[in-house]
């Protein structure tokens, strides 16, 4: 089963991937990793000069608002994360608008909170959006908006470092695939930094209650926000909106191409399409 899904992935057409934090810095300085970025647009560029659409939900604006006014570290204050949000954002897009440009794609940007989902009129106007701006060829970067909404970095995004976020944009725009870069390789039956005899698992096709209660436990790296708990939660958002769903390692974008090829890498959730009342429902409960 697992093989089968992972062949049928090549005839993916709608895609989400997410980069977090942890996967756009260098480990040692925090500070943004150009070549990795290079490496991330061309992946991207080369899934829509294959027809495809895609949209890319980024981490990454607090990370480098901070750097960009020389603080040391994150700051603590949520007036200071706010302040860094705000230049970190504009200048993460003029570098993926510079980059993309190199290979003639076209990006736009869009800004989230948690109102966009669950109010209707909201969500029915960001579906717009999305799908005017695919229409057009348009690679949508998707991030949190934290200049504003305080409860999206008050102590901890209400997404999880964009996890549940990345599957909030799955269920909008209908997409057929969803596909975390984090820094872990996939789904584990325990914390892998802490634990060497946790175990992988490659194929997950039922989200049952003791799967999810696997990931309370964990937490994610130093840059990010999201433990393993987001990444199930983002699973059974994305699933369920008829979406499958891949967790790998972020640490090389070259990954990207080579799940779309059907390699066995990271873990694939399958698909499991409920009805908008549960997914509306769930959604409530988680963010």
């Amino acid at each position: 089963m697992n093989d089968r899904i992972r062949e049928k992935l090549k005839d993916k057409k709608r895609i989400v991937i997410k980069i977090g934090s942890s996967s756009l810095a260098h480990k040692d300085t925090g500070k943004l990793d150009l070549i990795k970025l290079e490496i991330l647009v061309r992946e991207l560029s080369d899934l829509r000069n294959q027809g495809k659409d895609v949209v890319l939900v980024s981490s990454g604006a607090i990370m480098v608002g901070q750097h960009a006014l020389n603080l040391s570290e994150r700051p603590d204050n949520l007036n200071a994360k706010q302040a860094c949000a705000s230049i970190g954002q504009a200048r993460l897009m003029m570098i993926y608008q510079k980059l993309f440009s190199e290979y003639n794609q076209m990006c736009g940007q869009i800004l989230m909170t948690k109102n966009t989902m669950l109010d209707n009129l909201n969500r029915f106007n960001a579906r717009n959006t999305f799908n005017e701006l695919l229409h057009f060829g348009v690679i949508p970067i998707v991030n949190e908006n934290d200049t504003i909404a305080t409860y999206e970095i008050d102590s901890m995004s209400v997404f999880g470092d964009n996890d549940r976020l990345s599957a909030v944009v799955a269920a909008l725009i209908e997409a057929d695939l969803l596909i975390l870069l984090s820094d872990i390789d996939g789904f584990y039956t325990d914390d892998p930094h802490r634990n060497p005899e946790a175990r992988f698992i490659p194929y997950i096709e039922d989200l049952d209650d003791d799967l999810m209660a696997m990931g309370k436990s964990t937490t994610g790296s130093s840059a990010g926000s999201g433990g393993m708990s987001t990444k199930l939660s983002a699973a059974r958002i994305a699933t369920a909106a008829g979406a499958d769903m891949v967790i790998a390692s972020g640490d090389d974008f070259h990954v990207i191409h080579k799940l779309i090829r059907g390699e066995n890498i990271g873990t694939i959730f399958k698909q499991d399409k409920k009805d908008m009342f549960y997914l509306l429902d769930y959604l409530e409960k988680v963010i």
